[in-house]
């Protein structure tokens, strides 16, 4: 201190009040500009923590809205089927049709959540019950008028051209037209995208598997938010691009949603840039090579394989699994890597039996099949069947004696004393009504 006194009194001529008045002034000055940063850095804090406080008051609110608006929905949905015509036909590319369905009675539409499904019961000349098959809308819930369904009809595997085409898709795309009536269910699924939530989203579709995923991606773009959505989208050709213009539209239209289309084998006029961007399937590589890190919410739909790679590839990047969502219809299901039972549940299982009383046969549980659906039917004992993913309540069957277990919460439960066989598995001996 003595010397920063004796340097300011050489400093100003030897005058040392001057000098000592500097000093202080100086240290003063310091001392003021201190706090200043100090009540800055307050201020910076607080405004931020306000800021929080907001945004979390806000999206309390607008989740509160949602729950009260899901409740209204819950209200205004129907139950059992309900008859809606067929309003417009439309045919997408190969073998894929979009349908729009008003309300037979004209009567105002509950909205859905984007990625749900309809369930339709099907009047099938030749078959002796109706043909129940869900399909995912294809739109997003925007119009109050109609639903969109876009259905790819599903032909013969290569490998086995002697089996027939699919039944309801068949039916869909070569014999329902224009002012058809139908029997539909109201909007249900646990998959869809939840509009209350900023997070950013990656959504891969593959074949007709974009039909939910393009639903979300249209729900983001009403909804005029900024959420950061990547779509994938996998076809082999142009000849399969369906929904081409109104996929490039959402592109154009929204700088938060990028597309990336992916033609595993384009064909010789297909031109890059212009009808795709990769040529290759959408891939987990892909994904790396694009997203800037694996933190996003995953959405997934298409064949089998397509998941199954998605899925296991995902995993394997560290993204957790509560983070990837999927959705699929009868045999394109991802399969989980579940912990083999130990030797004493195994000897347990075995030792149950199935009895189907309607068919007469009793049957010594196997227990490596999935379900009881499956197991039926590989004993030749016929149960009916729709989505089998626990959604459309066409496999259900009375349960006559003994428990069970559903390996998954059913989106519409059914009546006590029922299961779900496609999802169901025995707990005990069990007695079915089939």
């Amino acid at each position: 201190m003595q010397s920063l006194i004796d340097k300011a009194q050489a400093a100003f001529g030897g005058n040392f009040g001057l000098a000592l008045g500097c000093l202080i002034i100086g240290a003063l000055a310091v001392q003021v500009l201190a706090m200043l940063v100090s009540t800055f850095r307050r201020v910076v804090s607080e405004g931020e923590q306000q800021r929080l406080a907001r945004e979390r008051l806000e999206w309390l609110v607008k989740s509160a809205r949602s729950d009260w608006e899901q409740k209204k929905v819950a209200k205004a949905l129907w139950n059992g089927y309900r008859k809606f015509q067929v309003t417009k036909k439309i045919r997408e590319c190969e073998n894929v049709f979009s349908f729009h369905l008003a309300p037979h009675d004209g009567k105002p539409l509950p909205a859905f959540q984007p990625g749900q499904y309809l369930t339709f019961s099907l009047d099938i000349p030749g078959r002796d019950k109706p043909v129940v098959r869900c399909y995912s809308m294809s739109d997003g819930p925007v119009h109050t008028t109609h639903y969109r369904v876009t259905i790819k009809k599903e032909l013969a595997p290569s490998d086995r051209p002697d089996l027939p085409p699919g039944v309801a898709s068949s039916y869909f795309c070569d014999v329902v037209k224009e002012g058809d009536i139908l029997n539909v269910k109201a909007p249900t699924g646990h998959f869809h995208l939840d509009m209350t939530r900023p997070n950013p989203v990656v959504l891969l579709g593959g074949g007709i598997g974009i039909t939910p995923m393009l639903s979300m991606a249209r729900a983001v773009a009403a909804s005029g938010s900024k959420r950061e959505v990547w779509f994938f989208f996998g076809v082999r050709s142009r000849n399969e691009h369906m929904l081409k213009d109104e996929i490039q539209s959402l592109a154009e239209s929204h700088d938060n949603i990028r597309v990336h289309v992916c033609y595993s084998r384009p064909g010789k006029e297909d031109v890059k840039g212009r009808d795709y961007h990769h040529a290759s399937r959408v891939t987990p590589e892909l994904l790396k090579e694009l997203l800037p890190s694996n933190n996003f919410e995953y959405y997934l739909c298409g064949a089998g394989p397509f998941m199954q790679t998605l899925n296991e590839g995902l995993e394997n990047w560290g993204v957790p699994e509560k983070f990837i969502h999927y959705e699929a219809f009868g045999p394109a299901t991802v399969k989980k890597k579940a912990p083999p039972p130990s030797p004493a549940e195994t000897v347990f299982l075995s030792k149950l039996k199935v009895t189907f009383a309607k068919s007469g046969r009793t049957c010594s549980w196997d227990p490596t099949s999935e379900n009881l659906l499956k197991f039926a039917q590989a004993q030749g004992v016929r149960i009916d069947s729709g989505c089998c993913t626990g959604g459309c309540g066409s496999c259900v069957v009375a349960v006559k004696g003994g428990k069970f277990k559903h390996t998954k919460d059913p989106d519409n439960p059914p009546e006590a004393g029922s299961c779900l066989t496609c999802i169901a598995q025995p707990g005990s001996d069990l007695v079915l009504d089939a």
